[in-house]
């Protein structure tokens, strides 16, 4: 039978293989399709903005925008509102038409750069996706490199909505997106280019880092309330510092409080939003939690960026989306970088709605990002030095819904307890409210923050490497077991890769979109490798 569509780029993905009637995520054939057809209309303007470049023309940092926000807007669970989409893809063939306008030379560009969006976009998105690749080595680095390039974009973007900018990063999101088009590459080329990729999300992590601490302090060690207030409160999702910001800024003496979820939790790590009274907590899990936990929360919920479970009717009309986001049916606050934006709808049905039903009570610790850990660094090197610390395991990366993830809660709860956890992301969720104790007062788990906070475990990584004068990354006493689920972890996998990180293991399953050719690649120059059970893994880290 026909597929009704084809998407392969999550860990979820149906068998392993690829969604062909549906999206394991929820995502319907037509919006696939449009997501299709939103990256090829993306992939003809970076291959025009490369071109015009050749010919020494400047490109405006907004056509930059444009690709960060489209790819970053087909990021999995980011956006299933199909208009929306549409929206984008006429947008983005506008700004391209203009671009085509002022390039002298057009004879050598691709099929996307000259399409004009006439005929059906239906059947014309039927030609232009995964598959249409044939080369089934070809396709799988291609995809490797787009999807890197999504969570590349997820993070400038956030970047650039704090007002940082780096043109050097923006011309390699160009020309590595134009050169996915390029039938003359081959898998050598894109192995080349696949690691330029990786280093350029080095790139990208350390605007973003730049652009958080600058605006908000460098985060610190905090403990983090899990109960719940008496106000009404807004549940804030996704990763968006600044869209928080503007929130707390807008609810001040309206008596609404302001929770955090999921990826939001290390938003109460940075000095500068410890200002605000009315910052409760953090409420509920990770994301795919959230139909029970929005439920729950009977307030209104913000979701800033991806991460978004189409929501049940019960909560629906308190759902809210911006940026990025969107969800047919679910109202969207507008919003352009550099813009201020009106939350005053959502506040008004805040201050409508019952206080949170609570879900649990006490407190977390997190905040070890870099510089925190630095702070710490003649303490954590004497606790390893003495062999009170005999190896870190750094565990950071995403959670999900898939039954195998129990894995990663039962490996940190069987670690040795000479052991400490590094970890980013929402996979923290599967261990961070257990009692793992500490070790001479460093707490066994050290909460960096968010996904694109995988950056400071790098930097901790490469400080501890200069202090224990090793020539090698890899002779560090740290193992990797990271958790994946969308394109956001397929970037910091491949910033590890290009720092030199080996023997990284990947799960619970390795992505779909590798071909056993490309696989193999991975396993003989890096050491990537998956998971096993609890056992195996305990005795291949840690001996018996």
């Amino acid at each position: 039978m026909e597929n009704q569509m084809f998407c392969y780029q999550c860990q979820e993905t149906a068998g392993c293989t690829g969604c062909t009637r549906v999206g394991v995520c929820g995502k319907t054939p037509d919006v696939a399709a449009m997501q299709d057809l939103l990256v090829y209309a993306t992939r003809g303007l970076a291959a025009v903005a490369v071109a015009l470049g050749r010919e020494g023309q400047e490109v405006s940092p907004a056509v930059n925008r444009t690709i960060t926000q489209n790819l970053f807007a087909t990021i999995t669970n980011a956006n299933f509102d199909k208009a929306r989409i549409e929206g984008r893809i006429a947008a983005t063939l506008e700004e391209k038409k203009a671009l085509l306008d002022r390039l002298s030379h057009k004879d050598n560009l691709p099929e996307a750069a000259l399409w004009d969006g006439s005929g059906d976009w239906a059947a014309k998105a039927k030609t232009v996706g995964v598959l249409s690749t044939e080369n089934e080595d070809i396709r799988s680095l291609r995809e490797l490199i787009t999807y890197g390039l999504k969570g590349l974009s997820a993070y400038t973007k956030h970047a650039n909505v704090l007002l940082q900018e780096d043109r050097e990063l923006e011309a390699f999101l160009q020309r590595a997106l134009a050169a996915t088009l390029d039938d003359t590459l081959g898998v050598k080329d894109l192995v080349a280019l696949t690691l330029e990729t990786g280093k350029y999300g080095v790139s990208a992590m350390a605007l973003l880092d730049k652009a958080n601490t600058s605006a908000y302090g460098n985060p610190e060690i905090s403990r983090v309330k899990l109960g719940v207030g008496k106000n009404p409160g807004i549940l804030v999702s996704g990763h968006d510092l600044r869209d928080l910001e503007m929130l707390l800024e807008q609810t001040q003496g309206t008596g609404v409080d302001v929770y955090t979820h999921s990826e939001m939790l290390p938003a109460h790590y940075y000095p500068a939003f410890k200002k605000y009274p009315n910052f409760v907590g953090n409420y509920g899990n990770a994301w795919w939690k959230q139909k029970e936990e929005f439920e729950a929360f009977r307030g209104p919920i913000l979701m800033t960026t991806n991460c978004i479970v189409p929501p049940k009717d019960s909560y629906k009309d308190r759902l809210y989306t911006t940026g990025a986001a969107g969800f047919s049916g679910c109202k969207h606050i507008p919003g352009e970088i550099g813009e201020k934006k009106d939350f005053s709808r959502i506040i008004a049905q805040a201050k409508t709605c019952q206080p949170p039903k609570e879900l649990e009570s006490g407190e977390i610790v997190g905040g070890f990002a870099h510089e925190q850990v630095f702070a710490l660094a003649d303490k954590v090197v004497q606790a390893v030095k003495s062999g009170a610390i005999r190896k870190f395991v750094v565990m950071a990366g995403c959670d999900g819904r898939a039954k195998s993830r129990d894995y990663y809660r039962a490996f940190a709860e069987a670690l040795p307890r000479d052991t400490v956890i590094l970890t980013a992301g929402c996979a923290k969720y599967r261990y961070n409210k257990l009692n793992l104790g500490d070790i001479g007062g460093i707490p066994r788990v050290l909460d960096a923050g968010q996904c694109n906070d995988s950056y400071s475990l790098a930097v901790i990584a490469l400080k501890l490497k200069e202090i224990f004068g090793l020539a090698d990354i890899n002779d560090l006493p740290i193992v990797y077991n990271i958790a994946w689920y969308e394109q956001k972890a397929v970037i910091v996998l491949l910033a590890l890769l290009y720092l030199g990180v080996k023997n990284i293991h990947l799960g619970p399953t390795l992505p779909a979109f590798l071909s056993p050719n490309v696989a193999k690649v991975l396993v003989e120059n890096f050491g990537i490798a998956g998971i096993t059970t609890v056992e195996e893994d305990m005795q291949l880290f840690f001996g018996a």
